[in-house]
């Protein structure tokens, strides 16, 4: 995920219900805004609202969140989406995807949030990960072999994922890397295996890790978590393994 030391904020990056919430239904709208309202043909959005109802989302919560995006329905908004570039503390390369309907707002806040790091401008840090497409998904054949599942869905590289959840804990998971223009494909090849996507998205790999002790790190950790926290991010992809 780029940002592989957030992998698990779908279940776990927010302890109150609401901060949940808030995530899930932005990710129903970036995917709504970049792939159409319909989970047939929309295998982002189907994922993100697969997630959503396993999180206990409400079905009328789904569907505003759905009509948002789509910038339908009475409470509709323009959002639209904005990326910014930089470093951590210690020089670990970030990059940060917001979703917002007020970009002064948004740069306000990411510029104080960034006080204690360094606001690059744009391409500053981009060209230290790979953008590409990323599908996580997992499989209740645990006997399977995710480099031939990889190499059967055509996706370019795959990584073995943990699975925290009680209901998974007994599935095999994996992280599948593909061409951006790939993405819709690998996804549909997968599913047809029998793997279970929850995610299908674009996403900014690191193409290296800077060493950092352990001191280091937890200070990149509480930076970062203090990025993923502001209402108006969306993602944020780190080069911290």
């Amino acid at each position: 995920m780029g940002a592989q030391w957030k992998q698990k904020w779908r279940e776990l990056a927010a302890n109150e219900k609401g901060k949940i919430v808030g995530k899930l239904v932005r990710e129903i709208q970036v995917a709504v805004k970049m792939g159409g309202a319909s989970p047939d043909t929309n295998a982002r959005l189907a994922a993100a609202i697969g997630v959503a109802k396993k999180q206990s989302v409400t079905r009328d919560t789904i569907e505003r969140a759905i009509a948002k995006g789509a910038g339908t329905g009475a409470d509709a908004v323009q959002y639209h989406t904005t990326v910014y570039e930089g470093f951590t503390p210690h020089r670990v390369p970030v990059i940060v995807d917001c979703l917002t309907d007020n970009n002064n707002r948004t740069a306000t806040e990411i510029k104080m949030a960034f006080k204690t790091g360094n606001l690059g401008t744009p391409g500053s840090v981009g060209w230290m990960f790979e953008h590409c497409g990323l599908v996580e998904a997992h499989h209740p054949d645990t006997t399977l072999d995710i480099e031939i599942a990889a190499l059967e869905a055509e996706a370019d590289n795959v990584e073995p994922m943990e699975m925290e959840d009680e209901e998974t804990a007994h599935h095999i998971g994996a992280r599948f890397f593909c061409q951006k223009a790939s993405l819709d494909t690998v996804t549909k090849a997968l599913k047809a295996q029998g793997w279970i996507v929850t995610t299908t998205e674009l996403h900014h790999h690191p193409k290296e890790y800077p060493e950092l002790s352990e001191a280091q790190r937890e200070e990149v950790v509480a930076f970062l978590q203090g990025l993923d926290d502001l209402p108006d991010v969306h993602r944020v992809y780190a080069a911290l393994k």
